[in-house]
């Protein structure tokens, strides 16, 4: 019989108690929700509209969490997953979903978080889809401990699913590109050998470039193509990781931010100037700004070698980012991708104070994206458009993209 965990809220159901449920719908965390005489219930790896078994491990004062025991009744959308790791690895959500009902679900998240969060009711354009959905992953990064006195190489890998410290083996990774899957084997016996020069807790970096080789070196350079533009950068440093989208996606957005009218770009988390040089030709200039000075430098370089004249980058301080901004506020759009938890208020301020015209917002969390949307919204700024795109095929995570516009802008004729 299984130890009853400490501080076990044992209402309303008893640990580890067998339940049956029906799906109705997916969160978005990729988790089922259903519901036991009104009771909410969390049932993970389970499908709306299935009837399934479920084992409680946790009472919430208004939910509870189980592990899924059977699915009694399939969904149709149902399917086999790619990966024999799914359910236990915590890296993938969806592999047992069908690719197309992925989107609408995604697209139906995103608009009830707009609903939920922001107060907002708008509709949500479909879900841009991945052109490639496995083997897209141009980076990952299995961490491994290290071994205890006992000896023996435990797991490398990642976390597994519901669990915050425990590690499951990942010898092989379905959504990682292939150059890296064939890397991988190899990888893992030198680890092996060299366990004993590792930190606790170490992680290994594998970055596939544009030329098929795989890089370790997080100071090593890579080199990766977004249509007619090669980028250069650290392959330790951010970069989005799915290649086959990237055209698009950066395309989108630029279009979007010059759809506004305006003459001027700022690219306010530029890095190595994915966005900044993608749309400069549809700018009379453009500017990336960034904190990292690193990271300005190999914008700067990835301008200089793409041959774009009218872009140039700033590394600003935290405090006034926007002080060599000498356009008119009113004249620029301004692109931001902040990090998954959004931006701070002190950027906002900024933001504001400084009056774009237009702001394409671009989060990988859609959930910061509407707690911020609420600021822009206060602040005067209309919504015009949500586009998600999938980045991350498989799993719960896509990057969406907002556009707003002050609300004494007149909207795009496109829209008129």
């Amino acid at each position: 019989m299984k130890r009853l965990p400490k501080k076990f809220n044992p209402h309303p159901f008893a640990y580890h108690q067998e339940i049956e449920l029906t799906i109705d719908t997916l969160t978005n965390l990729g988790v089922g929700l259903g519901r036991v005489d009104g009771w909410v219930v969390f049932v993970p790896f389970s499908l709306p509209g299935e009837k399934v078994r479920a084992r409680v491990f946790r009472n919430h004062s208004s939910y509870s969490e189980t592990d899924l025991v059977e699915v009694l009744v399939p969904s149709p959308h149902r399917v086999e997953p790619a990966c024999i790791l799914f359910g236990t690895c915590g890296g993938c959500q969806y592999q047992n979903l069908d690719y197309d009902e992925q989107l609408k679900w995604k697209q139906r998240q995103v608009g009830e978080l707009l609903r939920h969060m922001a107060g907002i009711e708008f509709d949500v354009l479909p879900v841009i889809p991945s052109p490639q959905r496995y083997g897209y992953r141009s980076k990952i990064t299995p961490h491994f401990k290290k071994p205890g006195r006992e000896g023996g190489m435990g797991a490398i890998g990642f976390l597994q699913n519901g669990r915050r410290f425990d590690l499951v083996d990942v010898p092989q990774c379905p959504i990682a590109m292939a150059p890296i899957n064939a890397a991988l084997p190899g990888v893992r016996q030198e680890v092996t050998a060299k366990s004993s020069h590792y930190k606790n807790g170490a992680t290994i970096l594998l970055r596939a470039t544009s030329e098929e080789t795989v890089i370790r070196d997080p100071k090593a350079i890579a080199t990766e193509r977004v249509g007619e533009l090669e980028f250069r950068f650290p392959a330790g440093d951010f970069f989005q990781n799915n290649p086959f989208i990237l055209e698009a996606f950066t395309g989108y957005v630029g279009e979007q931010a010059a759809a506004s009218g305006a003459s001027y770009l700022v690219d306010a988390y530029c890095g190595s100037g994915l966005f900044a040089l993608t749309s400069a030709t549809r700018f009379k200039e453009a500017l990336g700004l960034e904190i990292s000075e690193s990271s300005i430098a190999w914008a700067e370089k990835n301008a200089a070698a793409n041959g774009i004249a009218n872009c140039r980058f700033l590394a600003g301080s935290v405090e006034d980012l926007f002080a060599g901004v000498t356009w008119p506020g009113g004249d620029c759009a301004v692109i931001i991708d902040p990090p998954r938890k959004g931006s701070s208020d002190a950027f906002l301020d900024q933001l504001f104070a400084f009056g774009p015209k237009a702001v394409v917002y671009v989060s990988c969390n859609p959930a910061t994206q509407m707690r911020d949307l609420k600021r822009f919204v206060a602040t005067g700024y209309a919504l015009r458009s949500v586009q998600p795109f999938d980045l991350f095929p498989q799993t719960r995570h896509l990057e969406c993209v907002m556009v707003l516009e002050r609300g004494d802008s007149p909207k795009p004729e496109a829209e008129a």
